[in-house]
């Protein structure tokens, strides 16, 4: 007989098994074994909570997109200024929950699957978006419209191209000069703008 209230628990594990297993693997070759055995449980339960691989291959993206949406609603509760929530969103980004190397590794593969996969795409378009609204949230009110979605176009470019170097690393950048170069790009935009 199952044990009551284990299912969240075990699905989470299954999550984090993923992620952890994909960053180490630096892709999505993995099988539910692999996933199953790093989670501590059988190949049978990781199928009856998600059925197939691309299931929890989704769930465990859907899950990364909560913890980033989660601590970017905390970190723009506490921002003050316009300029503050931007500098909010882009200290998330590089936190040490989302720059961790198995969260950048399992993102980039996810980016790499959105090639081939809709559902993939649709929920690496959700971040996207997501991402562009949290930084407008504050861009809006530095500068003028088509500026501000410039800047938003670029900081959401480094932060993606930072991840990558992150991933292959090679002049690893760590979370500290990460937000310091992206911070410089928006100091740079504001100031070419007299704002």
């Amino acid at each position: 007989m199952p044990k009551v209230g284990m299912e969240p628990v075990r699905r989470r594990a299954l999550i984090d098994a993923a992620i952890s297993t994909i960053g180490e693997r630096g892709g999505l070759d993995v099988t539910m074994s692999q996933i199953a055995g790093r989670a501590g449980v059988s190949s049978a339960l990781a199928h009856h909570y998600f059925g197939a691989k691309d299931d929890l291959l989704q769930a465990t993206m859907r899950h990364l997109l909560a913890e980033l949406a989660s601590e970017a609603r905390e970190a723009l509760k506490t921002a003050r200024t316009a300029r503050d929530r931007v500098s909010a969103v882009i200290a998330v980004s590089f936190s040490a929950s989302q720059f961790q190397p198995e969260t950048v590794g399992a993102w980039l593969a996810f980016y790499v699957e959105a090639q081939k996969s809709p559902a993939m795409r649709r929920l690496l378009r959700v971040y996207a978006r997501r991402l562009h609204s949290d930084l407008m949230s504050g861009l809006r009110h530095l500068l003028a419209a088509e500026d501000a979605i410039v800047a938003a176009e670029g900081i959401a470019a480094l932060i993606d191209g930072l991840y990558i170097r992150r991933a292959l690393k090679e002049d690893t950048p760590d979370t500290v000069s990460a937000v310091r170069l992206v911070e410089d790009y928006l100091e740079t935009k504001l100031q070419s703008r007299g704002t």
